[in-house]
Order: C-alpha cells, then sequence, then structure tokens
C-alpha cells in the first residue's frame, strides 16, 4: 500500500472548496442587465372598472370606451344664456364643482344680472301688469305714468340683485349660485329647485340657510319704501313686493332653470350649442 505524502495531501482540493469555487464561477442571474428598477407606471396594464356606471372603460388593448350606460358628457349643462338671450349666469351645471365665487364674481353676477339687455326687457314685460291694473294710481297714465311704473321695477329688481348676488352672499359667505340637481323624478327635482330659496352652500360648500335670499329681497323691498308713494310703505305692500322677489320670480326661475336642458333637448331637440 502506498502511502499518501502531506505534500499530495495539501495539494488536492476538498468537496467543498469545488463547490465554493463552481458556485463564484456562476454567472448572476441578473449580469449583465441593469441593476435599476422600473419606473413606476411603466408598461403597466391599464385597470378596467367594473360595472359600476363609471364613465370610462377599456378594451382588451388599453383603448378608452365610452360606457353607453353613463349620461352623455352634455347631460345637465346649463348655459349661460337659455335660447342664447335669457341670462342664467347663477346657474351651476350638474356634477360641477367649481371653487367658492369671489368679491369680484358675487359683484359680477349683480351687474349682469341687472344691466344685461335682456334686463330691459323683461322689465318692461313685469311693468305691463302694474300699469295696466293702476296698482299705484298716483304714478299716472299714458307714456310718462309707463315710465313712473318702469323705473320703479327696474330699481326694485337692481337693488334685489345686487342684494341677493352680492352684497348680503359676501357678508354671510354664501355662494348664491343655483346647482342644478339633474336627476331623480320630476317632482323632486321640482320641489329641490323651489327650495334654493331657502338653502344655499355656503363658501365651504356645506348647506345653509339662504340668507342671501331670503334677508337680501327682503332688504330690497324695505329700500323700496324711500321711493314708493307713502300709502305703500306699510308691512302689507312691504311684503307683497318681498313675497312677489322670492316666491315667484326667483323660485319660478329656480324650477324653470333645472328643467330647461330636458326641455331643450327632448322637446324643442336643440343642440348644446343653441340651448
Amino acid at each position: 500500500m502506498v502511502k499518501q505524502t502531506g505534500e499530495d495531501t495539501a495539494s488536492a482540493p476538498s468537496s467543498t472548496d469545488a463547490q465554493t469555487a463552481q458556485q463564484s464561477s456562476a454567472p448572476s442571474p441578473q449580469q449583465g442587465t441593469s441593476a435599476q428598477p422600473q419606473k413606476d407606471g411603466q408598461n403597466a396594464q391599464p385597470k378596467i372598472p367594473g360595472n359600476r356606471g363609471d364613465r370610462v372603460h377599456y378594451d382588451k388593448n388599453g383603448n378608452a370606451l365610452q360606457n353607453p350606460n353613463a349620461p352623455p358628457p352634455d347631460y345637465g349643462q346649463q348655459p349661460k344664456r337659455i335660447m342664447g338671450w335669457i341670462p342664467n349666469y347663477r346657474a351651476v351645471s350638474v356634477g360641477a364643482k367649481p371653487p367658492p365665487p369671489s368679491f369680484k364674481e358675487k359683484f359680477m353676477i349683480g351687474t349682469q344680472n341687472t344691466f344685461d339687455y335682456s334686463a330691459f326687457i323683461f322689465n318692461a314685460v313685469d311693468t305691463e301688469i302694474p300699469y295696466v291694473t293702476k296698482s299705484y294710481p298716483e304714478f299716472g297714465n299714458g307714456w310718462v305714468g309707463y315710465g313712473v311704473y318702469y323705473w320703479h321695477g327696474f330699481v326694485d329688481k337692481g337693488i334685489g340683485n345686487y342684494m341677493t348676488d352680492t352684497i348680503v352672499p359676501t357678508l354671510t359667505r354664501q355662494d348664491s349660485r343655483y346647482y342644478a340637481l339633474g336627476t331623480g323624478h320630476w317632482y323632486v327635482r321640482a320641489l329641490y329647485a323651489y327650495t334654493r330659496v331657502l338653502i344655499t352652500p355656503n363658501d365651504a360648500g356645506k348647506n345653509t340657510f339662504n340668507y342671501s335670499e331670503i334677508v337680501g329681497k327682503g332688504a330690497a323691498a324695505g329700500l323700496g319704501d324711500l321711493y314708493y308713494p307713502a300709502r305703500y310703505r306699510d308691512w302689507t305692500k312691504t311684503g307683497q313686493r318681498w313675497l312677489v322677489q322670492v316666491a315667484i320670480r326667483d323660485g319660478g326661475f329656480d324650477v324653470f332653470r333645472e328643467f330647461w336642458p330636458d326641455i331643450a333637448k327632448h322637446v324643442l331637440h336643440l343642440s348644446p350649442r343653441n340651448q
């Protein structure tokens, strides 16, 4: 038997050393590739919404599709002018969430509603009723009497607009604009629209009692006592002017503007541009 010398023993690699050498010489899985991670969103597949009424859906290639069950983009849109000439500056379209109006914006709404050319036309129509019924005999007859009726009505509306759209909303930090509902049964929408004379959002977006409307129109009716004949300055006559402004003109017009997009589309068949 030949004995293995110590020199031969030292030169022979052990099994453990061989495995270590083999592992160190094996190429790393990441060798030759960039170690930087991919940016978020790179090669990400688009998320496909479920059937929850989402407006945007995607096909298998990631192309956006219009949900056929979703309302059209022009649904419930409130035009700045109804039929191209009736001012509608206080209206906010369905689903819109504009920032709270600044004092300048509130002042502009009051100015537009007062001095828009259509305001002179509407005031001429409104003047016919008190003129024909001789609500104020002291104003006289003929063109002179009609002119007296006319300027009284114009001043009433102007003071009411600035009080309701500018002065009181600024003091109370309220938003006097009308936010269209646009959905639900017709009677729900009508009730909602009419009660906006009592409820309005503040500048923080929370619904509050509509001081802008109630106090603003009340102040305007009270200021009317300064230029109406003495015998029409009692509580009854002042209250009548206040009630007409709030319940008939503003409340009634809110109902009209709520349903105007439906009337324009389904009854008059107008395009959004012509509403």
